[in-house]
This record gives structure tokens, sequence and C-alpha cells, in this order.
């Protein structure tokens, strides 16, 4: 990256920071806030970076960021797509063919999510990846974030890991992943090739007789039930009920999580965003 574009990269991030509230993503202002917009270590937070390497790059010392750590920098600046664009070509990095920028999540459905801190929420992408998930959704589900190429994919690692399953119970295994090939066929149609969607068919097709048995079925159409049961390994089995936002321009899901008030899961629920130190 050349000096003017890091100095441009330094400029574009502090004025971005400068325009966001607390409020805007979720956090109080608190009394003696001084400080115009967010503060470098809330950016850091957000972005999941040291407030060092951070700060480092708003001066425009450091070294050359990453195009992995731009992209949690545009997500944790709740930029819009162009936005992302705009501040992955300040770094050197080429912009994503559209059918292919799903990895970021709108700004929108960040300020909604921003607003969930004590609810299990995620944002899904069309080959079942898992692109932001709160901290009770990780609490609940696991921490997605580790994963790379095709096992980023649900779908993928429900047919070839066995214990992905485990988050279910053993009587609802041929509904959900009923569900999973019907939702993975829809995409496929629709992002056609290339996408991760249709490397994911390719690599279940070749490697799984049962993903191709259900393949074979063309079902696109499914009547699911909102309702589900999830078992965790510390507080047991929970009944939630999911709620699904659809963002139709980057074919992205909002999922929702939530329990029937004052209910055995509730508490279960609660209990489990003590234990992983996520009070609510």
């Amino acid at each position: 990256m050349v000096s003017d574009g890091r100095a441009q990269l330094a400029d574009f991030l502090r004025t971005r920071r400068a325009a966001l509230q607390p409020e805007d993503v979720g956090m109080p202002r608190g009394p003696r806030r001084r400080t115009d917009g967010l503060r470098r270590e809330e950016v850091a937070a957000l972005a999941g970076l040291s407030v060092d390497y951070y700060s480092r790059m708003e001066q425009s010392r450091g070294p050359h960021p990453s195009e992995q750590m731009l992209v949690a920098l545009a997500r944790g600046l709740r930029l819009s797509l162009d936005e992302r664009d705009y501040l992955l070509r300040l770094g050197g990095y080429p912009v994503p063919a559209r059918m292919t920028r799903g990895d970021h999540v709108d700004a929108g459905i960040m300020r909604i999510l921003d607003r969930l801190g004590d609810t299990p929420a995620m944002v899904v992408g069309s080959a079942g990846e898992i692109l932001y998930q709160t901290a009770l959704a990780k609490a609940l589900f696991g921490d997605e974030s580790h994963f790379s190429g095709l096992e980023r994919s649900v779908v993928y690692r429900w047919f070839t890991s066995p214990a992905s399953r485990a988050i279910y119970p053993d009587d609802d295994h041929d509904e959900r992943a009923g569900d999973f090939v019907s939702d993975l066929r829809t995409a496929y149609v629709r992002d056609g090739r290339p996408s991760l969607v249709a490397d994911v068919v390719d690599a279940l097709t070749e490697s799984n007789a049962e993903f191709r048995t259900l393949w074979a079925e063309h079902r696109v159409e499914r009547k699911r039930s909102r309702y589900k049961q999830l078992v965790h390994p510390e507080v047991g089995v929970l009944e939630v009920y999911c709620q699904s936002l659809y963002d139709i321009d980057q074919n992205q899901g909002l999922l929702v999580f939530t329990t029937t008030p004052g209910s055995d899961s509730d508490e279960k629920l609660r209990l489990l965003s003590v234990v992983s130190g996520n009070v609510v």
C-alpha cells in the first residue's frame, strides 16, 4: 500500500469512527464521554483487533493490514457495502465481484444486532455460513468464526462431521437434513457458479451418499416449524423459537432465537448467559 493510500485509509477510519455514536452500536454513552464519536478502543473491540494495532492504523503506522482485517473493520464500523469496497480499495485489495460479496453484513442488520445483546442471534449466508454471531449465540451454538473453506458452511459440516449434529436431538436429524438441503438447492439455483454454494454442492455430491439421496429429491419448499429443540452440553435441552429476517439484496438471513418468558428453557438460557460470561 503506497503512503498516500495509507494516509487516506487512516483518514477514512478516523472520519467513520467520529461519525458513529455509542448508541449506534448498542453501547452506553456514559456521563464522562468527551470523544466525538466512538473511542479507538471501542472500534478495536467491535472489530476484534488490539487497541494498539488499530491506533497505529489511524496514525498511518504499523504493518499493511490484511484483507480479512479490513473486512472485520468494515463490519465493526458498520460500513455500507459501498464503504466496505472503498476501504478495501484504499488497502490495495481488489473489490470482490457482486456475486461474491455476501460476506459483508449489511449496516442495517448490524444495527439490529447491536440491540440484541441479550439474545442469541446470527447472520447466515447462502451456503449456511455463519457471518456474525451475538455473544449469546456463540455460547449456545459455539463460536463459528474459526472455520475456513468449505467447513464455513453449516450444511457441509452436517454431512461430513457427525459431531456437528449434536446441537439437535437425534429424532430431529432427518428433518434438519431435509431443511438444509432444501435451502441449499434454492441458493444453488439463485447463486449459480462460481459460488461457495456450488462448491459445497459439488463436494457433498461427490463424497456423501445421504446428501446425494436428498439432493435427488429436488425439494425446494418445505413446511417447517419455527420451534426447535437444541441440546447444549452444559444446560441440556432448550426449546426455542427461530424468527428469520432476510436481506434480499445480499442473500443473507438474520436468525433470532427466543424462549417463552418464565419457561424452563428461558431459565436455562439465562443460566447459559451467566456461565458464558454474557450476563443479561
